[in-house]
C-alpha cells in the first residue's frame, strides 16, 4: 500500500475493520490495531502508515503505551481526541491483565514483575511503589511512596511500612525502578532494603521482597530481586 492510499481505497478483504471482523483481531498487526483507533489519516499517510510510524518511533507497543496524553496529542496525525482513544485502549488493556492476575498470589519474583512492570518500567525519574499483601499474598492495595530524579528518589523507612499497619496487612512488597534500565542494586538501595526488612521484623511483617525494575536486554532479566538473591532472612 502506499503511503498515500485512504484504507477506504483497499481491497475490502485488507481493510483493518473488515479483516478483523472476517480473521480475528489477531490476525492484524499491530499498526492495522492502531489504524481502527485512529480511523483516518492525514494528507499523504493513511491511518496505517501514521500507525506504523508511530510504532517504529517508539519502538515498541509498550513504549507506546506509557506516553503521556500530553505527548500523544503531538504526534503527526493524532491530536487530543485520538490520543484519548488510544490512552484509554492502553488503559483497557492493562486493567484486563491485572483482573486475570488479581486472585493469583504474588509469590514470586518473576509474577511480582509482570504485575507492575507497566507501572514503573518506562518511567524517566526513579518512584517507590508499596503493595500491601493478604496472608495468601493477595494484592490489597498499592500506594505511590515516593518520585525522585532520573537515578535517586528518597524514602523514609517508616512512611514505607505504614501503609501496611493501616491495611493490617501482614506482607508488603517494594519496588521502585531504575529508569538507566540497569536493575543492579546500589549500596544505597542495599541499606535501604536491610533497614526495611529490620523494621518490619519489629512489627511483625513480611517483606517479601523488594524488586528493582530495569528493561530487559541482552539476556539480562528486567529486574533484580532481593528475595530471589537471598538478601532477605
Amino acid at each position: 500500500m502506499s503511503h498515500s492510499q485512504r484504507i477506504n481505497d483497499l481491497p475490502a478483504d485488507e481493510r483493518p475493520r473488515e479483516k478483523m471482523q472476517r480473521l480475528g483481531a489477531t490476525a492484524l498487526s499491530s499498526s492495522e490495531l492502531l489504524a481502527i483507533f485512529l480511523r483516518t489519516g492525514t494528507a499523504g499517510a493513511s491511518a496505517i502508515e501514521i500507525g506504523r510510524r508511530l510504532i517504529q518511533k517508539h519502538g515498541s507497543i509498550s513504549n507506546l503505551g506509557r506516553l503521556h496524553i500530553e505527548d500523544l496529542r503531538r504526534e503527526h496525525g493524532l491530536g487530543l481526541a485520538k490520543a484519548c482513544q488510544l490512552a484509554a485502549a492502553f488503559e483497557l488493556g492493562l486493567r484486563a491483565s491485572r483482573e486475570n492476575l488479581q486472585e493469583t498470589p504474588l509469590n514470586s519474583p518473576e509474577r511480582i514483575y509482570h504485575y507492575f512492570r507497566h507501572d514503573l518500567q518506562y518511567r524517566n525519574t526513579e518512584a517507590l511503589i508499596v503493595a500491601t499483601l493478604s496472608k495468601r499474598l493477595h494484592l490489597k492495595r498499592t500506594v505511590e511512596i515516593s518520585t525522585g530524579t532520573a537515578d535517586f528518589t528518597a524514602a523514609v523507612v517508616r512512611d514505607v511500612i505504614r501503609p501496611a499497619i493501616i491495611d493490617q496487612a501482614p506482607a508488603f512488597l517494594v519496588l521502585h525502578n531504575h529508569p538507566s534500565g540497569n536493575p543492579t542494586p546500589s549500596s544505597q538501595d542495599d541499606q535501604f532494603t536491610k533497614d526495611l526488612n529490620e523494621a518490619a521484623a519489629l512489627f511483625h511483617l513480611t517483606l517479601v521482597d523488594h524488586l528493582i525494575i530495569g528493561t530487559p536486554r541482552d539476556g539480562i532479566n528486567g529486574y533484580y530481586s532481593y528475595q530471589e538473591n537471598h538478601k532477605l532472612s
